[in-house]
């Protein structure tokens, strides 16, 4: 019997699991993909929305001020990459400046600091390769750029050291209530590389059909673009998801001082428009479109699609450097089209606003639903304000040996020389190179392997460590990560997979 079960591990699950783990509690993650970070976490802009969008007074608005003051101090507890670069809108028309206003005053009635309408001059000063037909532009100095599954795999690395359970490759099937608690019915996909990894340890149950489950006080429904599935299992009172597909084209990193802030284009009702901004990592990333679609595992980049993220980022800068594009992706976004009232201490029932509280026919199970733009931002002040919604239906106790820091890990890259030899002294495999485009090592992948949630995928290796993203896009390296995680796992590499099972390199 856990007491609390969380549903889902991307940023949202995470953050909240970390923020849970504060508490005396029997806490578990459950996920059904492959790794923490696998969905909606792993493939967005990267951005810390400073705040100005949301409308004032909806939760959105609350939780993305919130999220961001919290996202410098948490980078610095947590080790991942983050950097307040700032933010521009852009407006083309002088007829549509009001609408920069409208912003600005947005923003301000948020608690957003330092918004500032700047001239179309004064936004070339700052971004020389921007459009000359920039007619004036919103400034939010506060806007800041992080690294999106650093964040993710970093709150949750520090759940797992405080005790949280991650049971991942573990999909649910079924949510019943009883008197007291929730059976939550899942479905296994373990390879046998995971199962190597975790040693094939089981804390599961099985009933009389051999179906596992676990038992829990209290359901926590993080399950993003279907979270949706998970309520409509328990609650009479429906709800519907339409994944919003949006397409991105990334830079090589050798245009990387290209654009120093993140920009944006004035919203549309379907997002905030095409953006180019730098990232944690060096390279220049450009989207996305907004297409809403019904599959929810429609992954796949278009023709079409990236043609108008091309075109319409051209708008903002013209001589932007799109033959140093090194690869496209798509990523899904929870819109909730049909909503469910929750039991809550806010209201937050406000068409387009996150779907977060206890649902009413459903007493200890609660909804983190609805959560697209800016999620990734809020996901730190989400796990603080469920977990107050829990402090309303049980009492928590704080844990007195709580670890709010999580050890940094060598970058061989980025030693001095001095520390280099000392590195390698110590360890001579961070002298062994694999990733030859961004020089990680050897060292830095066994680290990804071996440490708290440690990465058995060649994916789990590329977000832990970044080998991979580079210009080749893993052409040179992936052989070399198969070999290492072959011999770690003490698995045949016709084991190793990609990411979930079914995506192995080798057929024989």
């Amino acid at each position: 019997m856990y007491d609390i079960t969380i549903i889902g591990a991307g940023a949202v699950g995470s953050a909240i699991a970390r923020e849970l783990s504060k508490y005396k509690l029997k806490l578990a993650v459950l996920e059904r993909a492959s790794d923490v970070c696998e969905g909606t976490s792993k493939a967005n802009s990267g951005i810390a929305h400073a705040g100005y969008d949301a409308m004032p007074g909806t939760l959105k608005a609350k939780l993305n001020v919130r999220g961001s003051e919290l996202m410098e101090g948490l980078s610095e507890e947590l080790r991942f990459l983050y950097r307040r670069c700032g933010s521009l809108v852009l407006c083309f028309d002088e007829e549509q400046k009001d609408r920069l206003f409208e912003l600005k005053e947005r923003g301000e009635q948020n608690g957003v600091k330092e918004l500032e309408i700047i001239s179309g001059d004064k936004v070339r000063e700052l971004e020389p390769n921007l459009s000359t037909e920039v007619k004036c532009a919103l400034y939010a100095p506060t806007g800041a750029i992080v690294d999106p599954f650093g964040l993710t795999i970093a709150m949750a690395e520090n759940a797992a050291v405080n005790g949280a359970e991650f049971h991942l490759n573990t999909e649910v099937t079924g949510v019943e209530k009883h008197d007291g608690f929730y059976r939550i019915y899942v479905k296994r996909h373990a390879s046998k590389s995971y199962e190597s990894a975790a040693g094939i340890a089981e804390t599961l149950h099985q009933n009389d059909t051999g179906v596992t489950f676990y038992d829990t006080r209290i359901v926590i429904n993080a399950a993003g673009v279907y979270a949706d599935t998970i309520h409509n299992m328990v609650s009479k009172e429906k709800i519907k998801i339409t994944p919003r597909r949006g397409e991105y084209m990334l830079l090589d990193n050798s245009v990387g001082a290209f654009m120093t802030r993140t920009v944006f284009q004035l919203p549309t009702s379907l997002g905030k428009g095409i953006l180019i901004t730098p990232t944690t990592h060096g390279n220049i990333l450009v989207g996305p479109n907004a297409e809403d679609i019904e599959d929810k595992e429609a992954l796949n980049t278009t023709a079409s699609g990236l043609s108008s993220v091309r075109q319409k980022a051209l708008l903002s800068a013209p001589e932007l450097p799109l033959k140093q594009v090194i690869t496209s992706f798509a990523g899904l976004r929870a819109r909730v089209e049909k909503r469910a009232g929750l039991n809550n201490f806010e209201d937050n029932d406000t068409e387009g606003d996150f779907l977060i509280g206890e649902v009413k026919d459903a007493p200890g199970f609660i909804d983190a639903a609805g959560i697209e733009s800016p999620g990734l931002t809020c996901a730190p002040a989400i796990g603080e304000y469920v977990t107050r919604i829990i402090e309303r239906i049980m009492p928590l106790e704080k844990k007195n040996d709580f670890i709010k820091r999580r050890e940094l890990y060598p970058e061989i890259a980025k030693a001095s020389s001095a520390e280099a030899e000392k590195l390698i002294k110590k360890d001579p495999l961070y002298a062994n190179i694999i990733c030859r485009c961004l020089s990680i090592s050897e060292g830095e992948i066994m680290s990804a392997i071996h440490r708290p949630l440690g990465a058995y995928t060649s994916d789990g290796i590329k977000r832990r460590t970044y080998a991979g993203m580079g210009r080749c896009q893993s052409g040179f390296c992936n052989p070399k990560v198969v070999e290492i995680l072959s011999r770690e796992l003490s698995v045949s590499p016709e084991y190793i997979c990609k990411n979930d099972t079914g995506s192995e390199f080798l057929v024989s």
